[in-house]
């Protein structure tokens, strides 16, 4: 994917449509129970966009947890977006609902330690047993974080 590019979203009936003008900073798979509940996957992935790169007005949000916002779509529920204020300037969206998820590879893994026993995925991706904020925030900005 290039930097022009543009990725574009739906939720699954099709009321919410999002997109945005820049490439992900970072795709990342998630093993935390938050995510895996509000997605209903055993690894939800998610692509990084700088939120000034988003096109399309998703509202207000709602607050999950302190410092999580959280979007869904209100007329199917779908899973549309996540803020966290300690990645700030990012939105990450799920994969699954992006028209071009076939491009979105991840290149990270995030709370490793709670990942499902029965899931086995690749073990070359770098890896963190928390949040992994820094290196988030490292892979998005081209910045050490440490």
């Amino acid at each position: 994917m290039t930097e022009t590019q543009v990725s574009r979203g739906r939720c699954y009936c099709g009321a919410t449509v999002f997109s945005f003008s820049e490439a992900p900073l970072v795709v990342a798979l998630c093993h935390c129970v938050d995510c895996r509940r509000w997605t209903g996957a055993p690894t939800p992935t998610f692509a990084a966009f700088n939120t000034d790169t988003l096109m399309t007005d998703l509202g207000p949000g709602r607050v999950a947890n302190p410092g999580v916002h959280r979007w869904n779509c209100t007329t199917c529920g779908s899973p549309i977006a996540a803020t966290f204020s300690y990645l700030p300037a990012q939105i990450y969206v799920p994969v699954g609902v992006l028209d071009d998820a076939d491009q979105m590879s991840p290149s990270v893994q995030c709370h490793s330690r709670s990942a499902l026993a029965w899931v086995h995925l690749d073990e070359n991706l770098p890896q963190d047993e928390a949040s992994a904020r820094d290196l988030l925030m490292s892979l998005a900005t081209g910045k050490d974080m440490k």
